[in-house]
């Protein structure tokens, strides 16, 4: 059989694809943000390409292409603002519409778009985010002083990850804490300018390679990630995989994070306070939920029986 993936996102198509049993035929069809590229020239990739099954990442113009060319069986998969935010615009709500309407099978990649997706696709199903744990795995910390080295892993967006917030939390308890954080994102220098403004000292780290980011995270005793979503990003995941606790919004609301044993931490004064106390065991049950969960293995073993159900309609 042979898969032909579509785009990706946060590499989790490259990561599916990489642990795929060899009796699949793999071919990733990818494109760069330029504007051939992501019109055009992915119009002419998916047009040449022949598979079995089709598998597109993200609900945005390269699923709608696949799906105007007769793709098909054709996977939608939903990465999250595809869903949160493009619903809602004048144009790009009828392609993503179309994709969830047209797909042979939607999947979603985090609980908190799944209940969006069912209100036009009623048999969307949430497929956990596979970590690549060749590439992400537990080394021991050295600590390295006394304060707690922190790392702001997830790209600076307020309205999307609440950098901002992190920020706040973080200035509450500046001279315990060492901060890095990552370049990137559209709120990158904002992030900056509000630390800058609270006397919060921010330690600026080059934008990396995702197979070396496993070293930022080895790097740090405690992660953060996110608070404005209420689910696991990549970086939660990455992170516990390479042995950190991470500190993160992770919302009772979704029964996926039932077992979850940090949910509902959302004010400054409790992330602060968090940071600071970390429950001694936080890291090894963050890690057996990462195993029940998002296992690679527990993970192919589902989309691969998704691939032969569509393979045989």
């Amino acid at each position: 059989m042979k898969i032909v993936t579509i785009n990706d996102a946060a590499f989790v198509g490259e990561t599916l694809n990489k642990y795929l049993p060899d009796e699949f035929e793999k071919q990733h069809i990818q494109r760069s943000r330029g504007l051939w590229d992501k019109t055009f020239g992915i119009a002419l990739k998916i047009l040449k390409s022949k598979g079995d099954v089709y598998h597109s990442h993200y609900l945005l113009q390269d699923c709608y292409i696949a799906s105007k060319l007769g793709k098909k069986p054709l996977i939608g998969h939903a990465h999250g603002s595809d869903l949160r935010t493009t619903l809602t615009h004048n144009f790009l709500s009828r392609i993503v519409r179309h994709n969830l309407s047209n797909c042979d099978k939607i999947l979603v990649s985090t609980p908190d778009v799944l209940n969006i997706a069912r209100k036009i696709r009623k048999d969307a199903e949430y497929l956990p985010n596979p970590v690549d744990c060749e590439l992400f795995y537990p080394k021991p910390s050295i600590q390295k002083n006394t304060k707690k080295r922190v790392l702001i892993a997830s790209n600076s967006n307020w309205s999307v990850k609440g950098t901002d917030i992190a920020i706040k939390a973080l200035n509450k308890i500046k001279k315990e804490v060492d901060v890095s954080i990552i370049a990137h994102g559209k709120d990158f220098e904002k992030t900056k300018m509000l630390a800058s403004s609270l006397g919060l000292n921010l330690k600026i780290l080059p934008k990396s390679p995702h197979k070396k980011l496993n070293e930022y995270y080895w790097n740090a005793d405690v992660v953060i990630d996110r608070f404005a979503i209420g689910s696991l990003g990549m970086v939660s995941l990455e992170a516990i995989a390479c042995g950190r606790p991470i500190i993160s919004w992770v919302s009772s609301e979704y029964p996926e994070n039932k077992d979850f044993p940090l949910k509902d931490l959302r004010e400054e004064e409790a992330i602060a306070k968090t940071i600071i106390d970390l429950p001694s065991d936080l890291w090894e049950t963050e890690y057996s939920f990462l195993k029940k969960h998002h296992h690679i293995k527990k993970i192919e073993s589902r989309l691969i029986e998704i691939y032969n159900e569509l393979s045989k309609k």
